[in-house]
């Protein structure tokens, strides 16, 4: 191990993010947890409360200071939090030690949501939080926490649409291309992408980006290679025709 680097490694990356971006983001989240904790206030309580859960804090953190992430979108953000109520209330049933059955309640919570391609990491602190408060939430019945958890998860969605695309620059949820086509560069052969062109490009999206430069320069270096090794197979391959 080289020891110089796994202590650089400690050093902090700086996002090339906008001090207007970031004030934006804080403000936004701040704002969207006012309005979900007024929404949830008026909202039917029947014979139980409807609770703000604490994991809806984390949310607001990739929603609205990371919307572009692909943990922040719908799908992870509904789909996550929903079946870690599942792992939660599952392991409260089944396992009597409170410490056992948080650490299992999270282990099925992330694995749940791996499996259903909705990894969102507040999902984890919701299966917790069904586990500490299970005295609280247990006489409560799983159809209410499910509505609860649901209630929380679908107005912060709904908050994430509208604040999100009210702000310059942002576009949420992030759109899907079904396909990018190839764009042809006659100097690729002689032009090298380092990491100052990965640090200019990032700062133009003014955004924060869940993943260092470091890495996009290697996935950048390994997506390089496979195409290299695949555009010679290709030509092995049609080689032999031609000479046909």
């Amino acid at each position: 191990m080289d020891i110089k680097n796994f202590i650089r490694s400690f050093k902090p990356h700086v996002a090339p993010v906008s001090i207007a971006e970031k004030i934006r983001s804080a403000l936004a989240a701040g704002v969207a947890m006012l309005l979900l904790g007024l929404a949830l206030k008026f909202l039917p309580h029947f014979n139980y409360p409807m609770l703000m859960l604490g994991s809806m804090a984390a949310s607001a953190v990739l929603l609205f200071a990371a919307p572009h992430s692909p943990m922040a979108q719908p799908w992870p953000l509904l789909g996550g939090h929903l079946v870690s109520v599942l792992a939660g209330w599952t392991c409260i049933q089944l396992i009597a030690d409170p410490l056992l059955a948080a650490g299992c309640a999270v282990c099925l919570a992330i694995f749940l949501m791996h499996y259903l391609n909705c990894l969102h990491p507040p999902g984890g602190a919701t299966a917790l939080t069904l586990v500490l408060s299970s005295a609280q939430f247990h006489p409560m019945g799983w159809p209410w926490v499910t509505y609860i958890v649901a209630m929380n998860a679908g107005i912060s969605l709904l908050l994430a649409l509208l604040i999100n695309n009210l702000m310059p620059g942002r576009h949420y949820p992030l759109p899907v291309h079904s396909h990018i086509q190839p764009v042809a560069d006659p100097a690729s052969e002689t032009v090298v992408i380092e990491e100052p062109d990965i640090v200019w490009a990032a700062s133009q999206i003014d955004s924060f980006v869940d993943i260092s430069e470091e890495d996009l320069v290697m996935i950048y270096q390994l997506a390089s290679r496979h195409a290299q090794r695949r555009y010679e197979q290709a030509l092995n391959t049609s080689q032999p025709e031609k000479d046909n």
